[in-house]
């Protein structure tokens, strides 16, 4: 999703305050990851593109952009979850369902922080980073968001938003929207929220449930057909790890590596019908988190 998860949901420790409340409001450390990726497309755009001198500014502006897009979307999502998180211990404190903060001072942060993040985007960088950008905020908020209340196949919906970020820092860094190492990193990204999701949303299966959240854990008491899903989603990764080395983006015995770093990622998984313990569901969702910065400095140093 356009707002990645670090870990399992949990309440926040710190100390109510507005400077507290507004980092949740924009889910800030979650958006991490966001920009992290975000980073990761424009560092590999650039390499292409004869490396980052004098790209530093506008990678700067790029970051800016595309952490104020991300953080004024998350406020919306808050805004239109405010009932549903109410019902959920993990979320019942944010300062939207604890009426810490008020409704029309939270939509004026999200609507002030998603104009700014479209509208610095197009003046600083270029248009196409700017439409993906608002198009990530309209597919989140308007399709994803109210999706989780009628059909589970919302997971495969937030996916696309959170695939978005590597894009906007490719076209940022001079790439085509059309290139194939874009669409590449749009694939990754896609593809690997897939379990590391799945594995969340059974983790929190009775909460979702309560909330009226249609997901694919709902009634898998035992995270069978969970755990069958997340080996499924991947296996999708190693077939686009051979599928990025046949299309020339880096060598073929790095398809290969990344193969054997996925199957380590799955082998709790792949124990779980026989061991059907909440452990295992854990450690898949723990190895999706270890997984990912692991294969992004790999594909930094073997891309082209």
């Amino acid at each position: 999703m356009w707002v990645l998860s670090a870990k399992e949901p949990s309440f926040d420790e710190a100390t109510p305050s507005f400077s507290n409340d507004l980092q949740v409001l924009t889910k800030m450390r979650l958006n991490t990851f966001v920009l992290i990726t975000t980073l990761f497309g424009f560092f590999l755009a650039a390499k292409g593109l004869g490396g980052m001198t004098d790209q530093w500014w506008l990678l700067f502006h790029t970051l800016l952009g595309t952490a104020a897009a991300a953080f004024g979307s998350a406020a919306f999502n808050q805004l239109m979850e405010i009932e549903d998180d109410a019902q959920m211990k993990r979320t019942a404190d944010r300062p939207l369902p604890s009426r810490r903060m008020g409704v029309m001072r939270a939509f004026a942060i999200a609507w002030g922080l998603s104009a700014f993040g479209c509208i610095h985007l197009a003046a600083k960088v270029n248009h196409v980073a700017a439409i993906l950008a608002a198009t990530t905020i309209a597919i989140y908020v308007f399709v994803y968001t109210p999706m989780k209340k009628w059909h589970s196949s919302n997971t495969l919906v937030g996916a696309i938003p959170g695939a978005i970020p590597p894009m906007i820092g490719w076209v940022g860094a001079g790439g085509s929207w059309s290139d194939a190492g874009g669409w590449f990193l749009f694939a990754f990204l896609f593809l690997w929220q897939l379990p590391h999701f799945v594995a969340i949303s059974w983790l929190c299966r009775e909460e979702y449930e309560n909330a009226g959240y249609k997901m694919w854990s709902n009634g898998d008491v035992k995270g069978l057909r969970t755990a069958r899903l997340y080996n499924f989603f991947s296996v999708g990764l190693i077939v686009l790890g051979v599928l990025g080395a046949s299309m020339g983006l880096y060598s073929h015995w790095v398809g290969g590596i990344h193969a054997l770093i996925v199957v380590a990622m799955m082998l709790p998984m792949l124990k779980y019908g026989k061991e059907v313990v909440r452990s295992n569901m854990r450690k898949g969702f723990f190895g999706t988190l270890i997984y990912l910065p692991i294969v992004l400095l790999g594909l930094a140093f073997a891309w082209g």
